[in-house]
């Protein structure tokens, strides 16, 4: 009997994963070597921090970052503009039964790392990291004073 998929948000199987990297590890190579023939990537040192898979591993969606993140939307275009080529070498690249359809998004998780950055670095937040913690002796040394004032 086949198994049925995790319907529960467990996150992504092991084989979703493994094929992700695998992947990524292709785009990124192809990337930084120039085997796309494309004005603009060639203009750019393009990041490739992940690639997701669907359950049945028929669609990746890959998350792209120029570095300095410069000109993201023309870089977009242009890996859009090449996903046939992109695709077929990734098939040569990585052995699976299907190849699968890339869709590329802009990877905002470095825009989510210097936003908690700033709310870390926030006069809130370091007001109540400043405060020197208690230590167990004096913890005791207190309630020791406020058992002797009763």
């Amino acid at each position: 009997m086949a198994k049925k998929p995790n319907t529960q948000g467990s996150g992504p199987s092991q084989r979703q994963l493994r094929v992700g990297e695998l992947i990524r590890h292709a785009l990124a190579e192809m990337l930084a070597r120039g085997d796309i023939h494309d004005d603009v990537l060639a203009r750019h040192v393009i990041t490739v921090p992940e690639v997701r898979l669907s359950p049945d591993l028929k669609l990746a969606t890959c998350y792209i970052m120029p570095l300095g993140g410069q000109d993201v939307a023309p870089v977009l275009k242009a890996l859009d503009a090449n996903k046939r080529y992109l695709r077929g070498e990734v098939a040569h690249r990585v052995n699976l039964k299907y190849a699968p359809d890339l869709r590329f998004r802009q990877d905002e998780s470095f825009d989510e790392a210097a936003r908690i950055d700033a709310l870390l670095d926030s006069d809130a937040v370091r007001r109540d990291t400043d405060r020197k913690p208690l230590r167990i002796d004096q913890d005791f040394d207190q309630q020791d004073k406020h058992d002797d004032d009763d």
